[in-house]
């Protein structure tokens, strides 16, 4: 006998769209500003952290993601000469 599925909670599904959220803005930021783009992508995540349930691991990743890709841009930007703000 098989148990049946977990339905997720609304706030579970708004915490998974903010995580791709933030990781989709995190590489873009990449290429284009990374100073005025990944602050708010990584306050998504971490608004996303605070609403996913404690074995998510989604937010973690977004978070993650959002930290690298600023490493990444702003070497990016140095490299390239591009602005940054």
């Amino acid at each position: 006998m098989t148990l049946p599925a977990r339905a997720a909670r609304p706030a579970e599904t708004a915490a998974g769209f903010l995580a791709v959220l933030s990781i989709v803005a995190s590489a873009v930021a990449v290429a284009y500003r990374p100073v005025r783009v990944i602050p708010f992508a990584i306050l998504l995540a971490l608004i996303a952290t605070g609403m996913a349930p404690r074995g998510s691991r989604l937010p973690l990743l977004a978070v993650l993601i959002g930290g690298v890709c600023f490493i990444a841009g702003m070497t990016v930007a140095a490299v390239t000469k591009n602005p940054v703000f």
